[in-house]
């Protein structure tokens, strides 16, 4: 047994902007070889696994014995639950798509709105929500990206719209277990930081809409469905401030998901847009699904095709049902009733080697010196990974395929997703192990020391424990500490700022590795998710730049909006 080490946050001659410079270097690297340089993404994890590595060995002086175990433990995580959860959303989606109920869902969509403005906001933005609010990590843009891929987006529009709208509703993701573990770590009122993130969030949830068609169509397009965007954004704004105010963060975002879903969808029976916006791919002189059916104006009259027969609505109830057992399924195994009646069926919590409370944080990032556990839990029941394989099993038995079918379909799919599992492995294994080297305590603290402008910079370094490490659970759990005692040093609210870490966090959910990683694996883009990374990363920037104003004039000229 190795004896506990003390992490070290100024190793570099003691200076922390130097320090901080080092402990970002496989941060550098990653990014710079998977935005820059245009590298695939598992070889640009690994390359900055290794820099992570000898950083926390030459420059941290971390035993190697307890680096190694970070590393491993980090990259286990990757596997499962996170990795787990791609492997089985893709399941899912991929049984609807060989049976072809995914092709009678699209025109479904397509029946309450053919505009391609108005079906991001549906799938990226308000679904989205529901799935993050039910399950997190990863899965709203496993599933949304893979259906905005199967309703005719392009791979690189689908991928980074649906990590744009996976923003707003991250804070309160997986029945509140970001804003719980926020509490849980800094021992303030979790009902009271619910309700301060709520009266951060729900800014953005007006914005997001706009931004995302915006970001899709343009402007000018925008303006034109202005009514959709306000209203899906009003809805879920106001549900958001409600719940989070006056029930508590775990149903957030699940009611205000439905109540903008039940929202944007009566507006569309008064209300259609002017014109219909499609992308410029599709050519204008293309026939319609609708129109092959009728004979109609759009019809190819240049040959005669078989007819195409209208679904059904038998037909349409049938392709809906497994997304339906998915909302219910992974909505039932979210809640914390059936979440423990499964552990307490079978679930195990293994101690690391070399790493479980050998590791203490020390002051300042702590009040206190304090052991660091280091556990993996093995929940194999409980997971929401396996709540999509039991939905995926349940669609194929329902929808009638074999045996046979079925384990293609699953070989077909491991074999997609292989790559993107070893990515997940890798990113994860770097934010472990920075984490436990102290380099991303390094990083905080160079943020901790902007003094007055800390109101501005708090929600900044929970946007950079998101970039770390994927999770707006595992940035509260690694800054939430941090947050509190800076705060009460620059003499502001550590309410505001400990809730601001959550808030701030999810304007990086878009850029994150692990986040992209997930959607480069739902669109078929493995080894250009570098261009994932550049297409949302000013996005994630200017809206942590926005948080950061938001919560400066909540620490001056708002201060009536922090609970007491």
């Amino acid at each position: 047994m190795l004896a506990v080490w003390d992490q070290r946050y100024e190793p570099v001659a003691d200076n922390l902007a130097l320090s901080a410079f080092v402990a970002a270097l496989p941060v550098i690297v990653l990014l710079g070889l998977l935005g820059l340089l245009r590298v695939r993404a598992h070889y640009a994890a690994l390359a900055g696994l290794a820099t992570a590595l000898l950083v926390a060995l030459l420059v941290y002086g971390m035993p190697a014995p307890m680096a190694t175990a970070a590393l491993v433990n980090g990259a286990l995580f990757g596997l499962f639950p996170i990795g787990w959860i791609v492997f089985t959303a893709m399941f899912v989606y991929d049984i609807t798509v060989k049976t072809g109920e995914f092709e009678v869902v699209k025109d479904s969509i397509a029946g309450m709105a053919s505009d391609r403005r108005i079906q991001v906001l549906l799938i990226a933005f308000c679904f989205g929500s529901f799935l993050e609010g039910a399950a997190g990590f990863g899965t709203p843009v496993a599933i949304c990206a893979a259906m905005l891929i199967g309703l005719g987006f392009r791979p690189l529009p689908a991928a980074g719209l649906s990590l744009i709208g996976n923003t707003a509703p991250v804070a309160f993701g997986a029945i509140g277990t970001p804003v719980i573990t926020l509490a849980g770590v800094t021992r303030l009122p979790v009902d009271t930081l619910s309700a301060m993130v709520g009266r951060q969030l729900p800014f953005f949830a007006l914005i997001v809409p706009f931004w995302l068609v915006w970001t899709l169509a343009g402007r000018k397009a925008t303006f034109e469905v202005w009514p959709a965007a306000l209203t899906v954004g009003v809805s879920f704004a106001v549900m958001q401030f409600l719940v989070s105010n006056f029930l508590g963060p775990e149903l957030v975002d699940i009611l205000a998901s439905l109540v903008s879903i039940g929202s944007l969808l009566l507006l569309l029976r008064f209300w259609q847009p002017r014109s219909i916006w499609r992308f410029e791919h599709e050519r204008d002189d293309a026939p319609s699904t609708a129109a092959q059916r009728s004979g109609g104006p759009g019809a190819d009259t240049r040959r005669s095709p078989a007819p195409v027969p209208a679904p059904t609505r038998r037909d349409r109830r049938r392709a809906w049902v497994p997304w339906v057992m998915l909302g219910i399924v992974v909505v039932l195994w979210g809640l914390p009733q059936v979440k423990g009646f499964l552990n307490d069926i079978y679930s195990a919590s293994v101690s690391v080697p070399f790493l479980d409370m050998e590791v203490v944080r020390v002051p300042p990032v702590v009040a206190k010196p304090s052991p660091t556990a280091a556990e993996f839990a093995w929940n194999p029941l409980s997971a929401t990974g396996t709540a999509l394989l039991l939905t995926a099993i349940a669609a194929a038995a329902y929808l009638r395929l074999r045996p046979g079918e079925v384990g293609r379909i699953l070989l077909g799919t491991l074999n997609r997703v292989k790559f993107s599992l070893l990515t997940i492995a890798a990113m994860l294994a770097i934010a472990y192990t920075t984490r436990f080297a102290g380099l991303d305590a390094s990083m905080g603290l160079a943020f901790a020391s902007t003094g007055a402008l800390f109101a501005f910079f708090s929600p900044l370094l929970g946007w950079l424990g998101v970039a770390l490490t994927g999770s707006d659970t595992s940035s509260n759990a690694l800054f939430g500490n941090l947050q509190q005692i800076t705060a009460q040093q620059a003499g502001l609210s550590p309410i505001l700022t400990t809730a601001a870490n959550s808030s701030g966090g999810v304007m990086a959910k878009m850029i994150d590795a692990q986040s992209i990683v997930v959607a480069g694996a739902a669109t078929g883009q493995q080894g250009n998710e570098g261009e994932i990374l550049r297409y949302g990363f000013w996005h994630a920037v200017a809206l942590g730049c926005l948080m950061g104003v938001l919560v400066f004039l909540q620490s001056t000229l708002l201060s009536w909006m922090i609970p007491g």
